[in-house]
């Protein structure tokens, strides 16, 4: 393509970008308020979709290895996963929080505190991240290599966090379910 394409192209894309975390975010506010009773019990899904983040982390952890060793097709393809990892951990997160009423916190003392503050933290990152992460990918995508390189820097380490503790969560939360 040509720069002035892949500008284009990058104008739409980041439209869509607003627009997906625009709709994510208003189902995630949403989901404590709305049940939908599907007749399925989805008590299954919250290892999974943990699991699904903790990959999510090992390949961005590798898609980084594979970018500062000049693999750039490696980094990539690792990327196009993460962000499948993370796609398909969204759909289900969604899913399982419309369909099953919310699972409270069971712990007393200061491990309540430890457990809040990565709860906090992870759903705030996680909600700031995520335009972040399509941007970034976009300009990747769309040969503004110079500027991915420049959002790469911060946005890695925050989507690694949220991949990171999100399993992390899982397991604190795990004996209360």
């Amino acid at each position: 393509m040509t720069k002035k394409k892949d500008l284009q192209l990058a104008k739409t894309l980041n439209r869509v970008a607003v627009v997906i975390t625009i709709i994510v975010l208003l189902l995630v506010g949403m989901m404590r308020r709305v049940k939908i009773d599907l007749g399925i019990d989805f008590s299954f899904l919250p290892p999974v979709y943990s699991t699904l983040n903790a990959i999510a982390a090992v390949v961005l952890i590798a898609a980084l290895v594979f970018i500062k060793q000049k693999k750039v097709e490696l980094h990539r393809k690792a990327i196009y996963l993460a962000i499948m990892c993370s796609i398909v951990f969204l759909l289900m997160y969604v899913l399982y929080h419309f369909t099953t009423p919310e699972t409270l916190y069971c712990k007393e003392g200061n491990i309540r505190y430890v457990y809040f503050t990565l709860l906090i933290t992870h759903i705030v990152l996680a909600a700031v991240s995520l335009p972040l992460i399509l941007f970034t990918f976009i300009r990747a995508y769309t040969n503004q290599i110079d500027r991915h390189k420049k959002m790469a820097r911060w946005v890695y380490p925050i989507w690694l966090y949220v991949a990171v503790t999100g399993p992390i969560v899982y397991f604190m939360l795990k004996d209360c379910y």
